[in-house]
C-alpha cells in the first residue's frame, strides 16, 4: 500500500449508492457556487435583520478548500442585500511560518539514514490552538464582539471554526474535499500547508499535510460533525459547482446511508510494477498504463458517492465515518478502534506487468508506535484472485538461507546497485485464484508479477514499507526507487520461516459452514492479527449474521450478487465483479444473492471475535 501522492486524475462513476432519502432534503440541496453563497447570506441576514448588531460566517474546510470563490461570492451576495462585510483570514493570527516550522519539526526528522527519501513522520498530537498566536487571536475576537450595526465578517481559512474562535462564530459553514482532490491540487501547486505563505516543494508539502495538517483538520472536522456545529455543509470538489446543504440534511443523509450495504469510490494510481487486469475488467481509458494499485476501500483516502435525483453528491469516506461510527462499525469496534475503520482494502496488480512489487517488511506494533506515534502493527494480506503463468507470492525465508546474510546483501545493493538474487533467501508459495496468506508485520514478502491481489491491511492512518530490494528499478522519473534496509533490519522476524509460514499464516482452508448452494470456508487466521477472512462458495444465495459489526465482501468471482438487509430487503447493494461492498452493523442479518448465471464466489472480511 503507498500514499495516495499521485492519484489519477479519472472519476470512477459506477460506485453510486442510492438510499432513500426524504424529498424534503432531496430539494433543499443547493447546487452551484454562487446559489450555495446565496443562500448563506439569506441566512446571514436574516440574523442581522433579527437584531444582531453584527454577525461572523466562518468558512473553514478541508486541506485545498477554496475559500475565496465562497467568500467572494458570500460578500458580495451581503452587499447586494444592503449590509456592511469585513473580511479576516486565518492567515492573520497563525504564528510566524519559523516558529511552525520548529514546532512540528519533531514530527518530521531528517534521519536520512532510516529514511532516505523523507517519506515517514510521526502523527502530530496536538490541533489548531498550536498554530494560533494568542495576542492575534485575542484582537481578532474583539472586533469580532464589537462588529457595528449590519455588518457581517466573513472569517475563513483553516482551523477558522477551532474552539478558540468558535464561541463567538454565528454561522460555521465547512468546505469539504474528497483526498483525491487535495492530492490532485497539491500536485498542480494549488495546496499550501497551514501557515504557510506559498506552497513548498510537492514531497514535504505531502509529508508534512500526511503527518501534521491532515491530522488537526480532521480533529476539528470530527468535532464539528460530532457535535453538530456546522449550520452549512459544502462539497467543494468542483470550484464553480460547490453543492450546499445544511448540517442537519447533512446527517440526514449519512444516517439514511448507514442503514444500506455501500460502496465507496475507487482511486487508481500507476505504478512502475503496474499490471493490466483492473484497466481492462473496469475499462479504464487507453491513455492510463501501469495501474499498480486501486484504492477500492482505503477509509482514509476514498470517497462514498449518493444519488441525490440524478445528481451524484460526494463526500470523503472519513466524513461517513466520523458522523455515523456506531451504525457502520458497531460500538466495541467503534470504541477499539477509536472510530477509525480498523481495515483497508486495495488491489495490486502485476498482472501481464514488467515485474515483482518490491521485496519489502511492514513495522509491527511496538515500532509504529514509537517512531509513528501510530496506533498499532502494519499487517497485511494477500488473497489471490487472478493469476498467469509462473505467478508467485514470496513470503518468509528459505529453511536454508542465512538471513543475515540477505540483509548484507540488501544493504550493499542500496550502496552500489549490485543485483540480489532475493529468491535464495525468501520462500514463496505458487500463487492459485483463491489463495490467502496472512502477513504480520515483520514478515518478509513481495507480490509476484502476472497477479492481482485483494490487499487488506490493518489501521494505520500512513503507510510504512520498508523496501529490502527493488530488482535496482527506477521510478518514472528516472530515480533508483529508495530503499529502507536500515529501517527493514530492525524489524524483520528472521525466524518466520516457509515452514512457519505453512503453519500459521497460509493455512488451509477450514469448512465454515455450508447450505443449500453454498459452502464457506475459513481461509485467513491467525492470533497475531485481529481480523480474519473466509471465502464464500455460492450458487443460489445464503443468509448471515454480522454479530453487532461490519462484514466486507468482495465479490472475486462471478457477475453479480445481491446484498441486502433480510429484515429490510429494500436496504440493498447489487455488487459487480471485484466491487467491494461494508455491510454496515446496522444490519444485523444479511443475505447474499447470486444474480448472475454462473456460482460465485464471494471474500468476507471481519473483525475476529475470538480476541
Amino acid at each position: 500500500m503507498s500514499f495516495m501522492f499521485k492519484p489519477l486524475a479519472y472519476d470512477d462513476h459506477t460506485a453510486i449508492n442510492r438510499p432513500d432519502i426524504p424529498a424534503s432534503v432531496r430539494e433543499d440541496i443547493v447546487f452551484g457556487t454562487v446559489q450555495s453563497a446565496k443562500c448563506i447570506a439569506e441566512k446571514a441576514v436574516s440574523l442581522l435583520e433579527s437584531g444582531k448588531s453584527g454577525c461572523v460566517v466562518a468558512v473553514d474546510g478541508y486541506a485545498s478548500a477554496k475559500f475565496s470563490d465562497l467568500s467572494g461570492a458570500l460578500s458580495q451576495a451581503v452587499r447586494q442585500r444592503g449590509c456592511r462585510v469585513v473580511l479576516r483570514t486565518m492567515d492573520e493570527v497563525y504564528k510566524p511560518v519559523e516558529e511552525l516550522d520548529a514546532m512540528v519539526a519533531e514530527c518530521l526528522p531528517l534521519n536520512y539514514g532510516e529514511d532516505p527519501v523523507l517519506l515517514f513522520g510521526k502523527l502530530y498530537e496536538g490541533s489548531f490552538s498550536d498554530f494560533i498566536d494568542r495576542g492575534k487571536a485575542e484582537k481578532l475576537l474583539e472586533e469580532m464582539r464589537n462588529l457595528p450595526e449590519k455588518t457581517l465578517m466573513i472569517f475563513t481559512g483553516y482551523g477558522s471554526t477551532s474552539e478558540t474562535f468558535s464561541a463567538l462564530t454565528d454561522l460555521k459553514v465547512y468546505i469539504d474535499v474528497t483526498p483525491k482532490t487535495a492530492a490532485v491540487r497539491a500536485r498542480e501547486g494549488k495546496l499550501i500547508n497551514v501557515g504557510d505563505k506559498t506552497p513548498g516543494p510537492f514531497a514535504e508539502l505531502m509529508r508534512r499535510n500526511y503527518f501534521v495538517d491532515f491530522e488537526i483538520i480532521l480533529k476539528n472536522r470530527k468535532r464539528l460533525l460530532t457535535q453538530n456545529e456546522i449550520d452549512f455543509y459544502i462539497c467543494g470538489d468542483h470550484d464553480e459547482d460547490f453543492v450546499l446543504m445544511s448540517g442537519q440534511d447533512l446527517e440526514t443523509i449519512l444516517t439514511s446511508l448507514a442503514r444500506y450495504p455501500f460502496r465507496t469510490k475507487p482511486v487508481y494510481l500507476e505504478g512502475i510494477w503496474g499490471g493490466e487486469f483492473i484497466r481492462k475488467v473496469r475499462r479504464l481509458p487507453s491513455e492510463y498504463k501501469n495501474i499498480a494499485w486501486v484504492f477500492d476501500m482505503i477509509p482514509m483516502e476514498v470517497s462514498i458517492v449518493v444519488d441525490a435525483d440524478g445528481r451524484e453528491v460526494e463526500f470523503p469516506f472519513f466524513t461517513f465515518i466520523q458522523k455515523c461510527p456506531l451504525p457502520i462499525m458497531g460500538e466495541k469496534c467503534t470504541e477499539r478502534f477509536g472510530g477509525y475503520f480498523p481495515i483497508r482494502f486495495n488491489y495490486d496488480d502485476t498482472y501481464h506487468s514488467s515485474g515483482n512489487m518490491s521485496v519489502q517488511v511492514h513495522p509491527y506494533e511496538s515500532v509504529c508506535k514509537e517512531y509513528y506515534n501510530e496506533k498499532g502493527s502494519q499487517d497485511e494480506a494477500y488473497y489471490v484472485i487472478a493469476t498467469g503463468h509462473g505467478a508467485k507470492t514470496y513470503l518468509g525465508f528459505n529453511e536454508d538461507a542465512d538471513p543475515a546474510e540477505f540483509v548484507a546483501l540488501a544493504k550493499q545493493s542500496e550502496k552500489d546497485g549490485s543485483d540480489l538474487d532475493y529468491a535464495k533467501y525468501v520462500s514463496h508459495i505458487d500463487s492459485v485464484p483463491g489463495r490467502q496468506v496472512m502477513i504480520p508485520g515483520g514478515t518478509i514478502h513481495a507480490s509476484g508479477r502476472n497477479q492481482l491481489i485483494l490487499e487488506l491491511g490493518s489501521l494505520t492512518i500512513g503507510s510504512y514499507t520498508y523496501k529490502m530490494y527493488d530488482y535496482n528499478r527506477r521510478d518514472a522519473e528516472g530515480s533508483l526507487r529508495p530503499i529502507h534496509s536500515a529501517m527493514g533490519e530492525k524489524v524483520l522476524r528472521t525466524e518466520r520461516t516457509s515452514d512457519w509460514v505453512r503453519e500459521n499464516i497460509a493455512i488451509e482452508p477450514i469448512p465454515d459452514g455450508e447450505g443449500d448452494g453454498w459452502k464457506q470456508y475459513i481461509v485467513g487466521k491467525t492470533d497475531l492479527m485481529y481480523y480474519q477472512t473466509k471465502q464464500l462458495y455460492l450458487e443460489k444465495k445464503a443468509e448471515f449474521s454480522n454479530n453487532g459489526q461490519f462484514t466486507v465482501l468482495t465479490l472475486v468471482d462471478g457477475e453479480e450478487v445481491k446484498v441486502y438487509s433480510k429484515s429490510n430487503p429494500e436496504f440493498c447493494y447489487r455488487q459487480k465483479f471485484l466491487d467491494i461492498v461494508v455491510v454496515p452493523a446496522s444490519i444485523t442479518d444479511y443475505v447474499i444473492e447470486n444474480m448472475g448465471y454462473q456460482p460465485a464466489v464471494v471474500h468476507k472480511t471481519m473483525l475476529r471475535t475470538d480476541d
